[in-house]
Formats: structure tokens, sequence, C-alpha cells
């Protein structure tokens, strides 16, 4: 499958596209900085996703604002950085309230304003609301197959392992709904069959892009796929062939899924005119220990903002227009709104972003207007501000603290047991030397030099005046559950949840 699309980026990369791009943004799901062979795991399986990496932008120093799953996803969407939203602390549940709200601009109604077809497969995470209110077709997304949250906030161990009455390692969360799979706003089949979910996404992928070239338009895919995110599952073909465990089964069969797209854009002639971009929404959840990622030389994972649970890969493919190489230059998730507005010629919304056009990166014709980045942790509040600030090379934690998604690693400041601490003055490091944050640049005998000195002032005046700017809004999480929003596609069936299940439709994928 790799050397047929190799082929096909060759034949493209002379060609020039004179409209507006299509995009494929793929999204993985707790997956490390060290987890794909292209940075550097020894055994990962992703040849695709490498190929991407050798015939693309591959970036080292790429990040998500906040280390958790509802707050990233916002933020890719819209641009701004989550407490604006309100989507804090933590994340959304099945029965929450709250949700992206509605009059928050998502890149999906960007795009589809100009005449793109959208759709998103897999992953929401950005509520659900009174009759789907807050799901993918009413943000802008002309089409949506897929879960609403994390496929383990339903009960799902059985759903996970070839043949399904073997039992499956770890737990999900019990006395709610089985996770429905949704078609738009109607329930597909409830729970679905985790191991063929990646085959029907792919098959929806194709079918929004053949559908695009017909209508002669371009398209905006979202495929926010559920791997890595634990507990992992693969289709029959990819179970127990990766030399990496569950993990790296669902890694390989994500590897797969990226080529089988790649194929298909190959398939329709349309690699010159279509840009990939391929990243993640958070680190790893080391707590799963070999079952939960790899953030390879950097510092703890998920839930904190030390650099392994907001440094992602990143890579970003477009023959002919983005010229192979590895950039170090400072990127966010935040900057692909402005991106990607600016390289299809859409306006972008009335409102306060925190991203950047990145294209002059992209497209190899200057650097990155991103000076700075600022980092939330999973549960912010408007009294400690954002925990952490990196300006050019130089990274400071204000404050720290670790999360259980972080634990079983050897640093104790990982694990939950590590309190909030505040660092007066901050902990201080030079990422360009030590990515790891391994030797704090304000401790110890080596002498503290001028640089670094004028450095520490620098990042607390960032500090200073991006807490004394921002705004929070009013919180969606605490806007609480109503049982009655989770989905059933059996409405007031009995005994309930568990009479919540309805069969597939058609027959199970592998």
């Amino acid at each position: 499958m790799e050397a047929v699309w190799a082929l096909c980026v060759a034949l493209a990369a002379g060609l020039a596209a004179d409209s507006p791009p299509n995009i494929v943004l793929i999204f993985a799901d707790d997956l490390g900085y060290g987890d794909l062979g292209a940075y550097g795991h020894p055994s990962s399986t992703t040849p695709n996703l490498d190929q991407l990496a050798v015939g693309g932008l591959r970036f080292t120093d790429f990040y998500v604002p906040v280390s958790l799953c509802t707050p990233s996803r916002a933020a890719l969407l819209t641009g701004r950085h989550p407490v604006r939203m309100g989507l804090y602390p933590g994340v959304l549940e099945p029965s929450s309230r709250g949700g992206l709200p509605l009059e928050e601009v998502t890149l999906a109604e960007v795009l589809a304003s100009s005449g793109y077809l959208t759709g998103m497969a897999g992953k929401w995470h950005l509520g659900v609301g009174p009759q789907g209110a807050f799901l993918p077709t009413n943000q802008g997304f002309h089409r949506f197959l897929g879960i609403p949250y994390s496929h383990d906030q339903g009960p799902c161990q059985n759903m996970t392992c070839f043949p399904p009455a073997t039992p499956c390692h770890g737990g999900c969360d019990q006395g709610i709904v089985p996770i429905p799979l949704l078609a738009n706003l109607s329930v597909e089949a409830q729970p679905p069959w985790l191991p063929g979910l990646e085959a029907r996404y792919v098959a929806f992928a194709r079918d929004l892009m053949s559908d695009a070239q017909r209508q002669d338009r371009p398209f905006f895919l979202y495929y926010a796929s559920h791997h890595t995110h634990y507990p992992q599952f693969s289709g029959k073909s990819f179970t127990g062939r990766s030399g990496r465990g569950p993990f790296g089964d669902s890694l390989m069969e994500l590897d797969a899924a990226v080529g089988a797209i790649m194929t298909a854009v190959g398939d329709l002639g349309l690699l010159g005119e279509t840009l990939v971009i391929f990243t993640a929404d958070n680190g790893p959840e080391t707590m799963r220990m070999s079952r939960g990622g790899c953030s390879g030389l950097l510092r703890c994972g998920k839930g904190t903002t030390f650099e392994g649970g907001v440094r992602e890969p990143a890579l970003a493919f477009w023959p002919g227009h983005i010229a192979p190489g590895v950039t170090h230059e400072l990127a966010s998730s935040l900057d692909l709104m402005p991106t990607l507005a600016a390289l299809s010629g859409t306006s972008l919304p009335n409102v306060t972003l925190d991203g950047f056009d990145l294209s002059p990166v992209l497209l190899g014709t200057g650097k990155s207007p991103r000076k700075s980045h600022f980092f939330y942790p999973a549960y912010p509040d408007e009294i400690h501000g954002v925990f952490a600030v990196r300006s050019g090379k130089y990274k400071a934690h204000f404050y720290t603290q670790g999360s259980a998604h972080s634990d079983t690693t050897v640093d104790p400041a990982c694990h939950a047991t590590s309190p909030l601490t505040a660092h007066e003055p901050p902990l201080l490091y030079d990422l360009s030397k030590d990515p790891g944050e391994n030797y704090n640049l304000l401790e110890g005998t080596t002498e503290v030099t001028p640089e670094v000195l004028r450095a520490m002032k620098q990042l607390q005046l960032l500090k200073a005046q991006f807490d004394a700017a921002m705004k929070f809004g009013p919180s969606q999480m605490a806007r609480g559950q109503d049982p009655s929003l989770q989905i059933c596609c059996k409405p007031r069936c009995t005994p309930y949840p568990v009479c919540c299940q309805c069969p597939e439709l058609q027959p199970r994928g592998h």
C-alpha cells in the first residue's frame, strides 16, 4: 500500500494547485512524542507515518496547550485556549450538560463557509447536549461517523479483543450506557464492535473524498482516531503482529489507516492538491506502562505541563508545496485554524485567536511568528493562571503538579502524589540543550549567567501579562451532569442503562 501512494507522491510533486487545497487532519489519541519510528522509537511499526515524515515537514517543537483530551480538541478546532470557552476543568463526561459552546467558531465552520465538504470520523469528546446540540453536525461538519467521547467512558471490556469472549486487559467506566457509534445524529450501533471501527472510518473517509470530487469542491476530513487511547484495540489482522503488544498493535492499525487514506487520495489523483497534517491531543498515559505509550526523552506525560505531556509529534505533507525536511520552529495546535484559513483563502472569525499563521513555515518562505507558548494544567483556575511558559529556547515552570495519568515513571514529579507546588524563582530549562527538563538553570553549582537571568525575567513578565489579559469563560464542566443526556438507542427502556444496546446493522469489520 505504501509503495502505491509513494509512486503517486512522486508524480504529484511537480504539480501546483491553483485552488484551495483539500485538507486531511489526522489526530491521534494519547500518542507520545517518542512513539513513532520517525521520532526514534526502535520497535514501532509505522511505515506510512514515517513516509509522511520523510516526504513532508516534521516538527520537533510542536505543542498542545493542555495535556488532556477535551481541552486539547477544543484548541485544535477553534485556535483558542480552552479556558476562553469554559472547557475546564478536566474532560466532559457522557452525561455532561456542557460542551463546546455553539457560539464558538470551529475550523469546520470556517471551511464549510468557503465551500468545503466537511466530515469527521472518530472521537469527538466536545459534548453531546440535549438532542445532540453539541455534536459535530451542529459544529460545522456536514457528516460525522464516530463516538461522542472516549471509548473507555462506558462498559467496553468485551469489545476490544478477539474473540469477544476473551477477557480484556483493563477497565472501563461502569454504570452508564454502552458507548454509541453515531452516524450524524443517529445511533448506528450501541455498543459497536471496536476492532471493526477503523475500517469503517476509512470507508467513510473515502466516500467523503469521492463525493467532494464529484461535486467539484474541496474537502476537509478530520480523522480523530481512537488509537492509541487505553484500552487499546485493533482489527484482527493487526492483533499480535506489531511486536509491541496491544499499544503497538493499535498504533500499527492507525498507521495502516493513514496509508489507506493516502492511497485513496492518490487513487483520486488529488495528492498534489491535498494537505495532510498529523498530530495528537496529548502525551502518553504512562500509568499504563507498556500499554500507555512513550514520551521518548521528554519528562512525564499526559496530565502534566512537563514536555512529555504537551510536546507532540507533528507532520505536514503536501507534495509540490511543502519541501521535505525537519523544522525546529515553535508551533502549536492552536496555530492550525489561522494557518489553514490562510492556505484555503478563508476569512477568520471575528474573535480573539491564540494561534498564528504558520504557512510561511510550511511553504518555506519564512519563520514561525510564534515566539512563545503558554501551558495550562488539566484543572486550571484564574488564581494560578498558566503553570508554564516557553519563550524561544527557554521554558519556565511557575507551578508543577503530578497526574495519575503519568504515574509509574521513575520520576516522582510526574506522579499523582506530587502536589501542586509553587516555584519562586521558577524552574528554568534550556530546551535546546535539555529537552528532558533535567537541569534547572537556577539551582546547583552552575553560575547563573546574565542571559539566564534575562530569560527568567522575560518569562515572568510574559506570564504576568498573559494571565492579566486572559478571561476565563464560564466552566462548561461546572454545569453538572444529567444522566438523561446519555445517548440510548432505546429511549425509556428498562433495565436502564444496560438495556441501551442495539446490534450492528452491518457485518463487523476486521
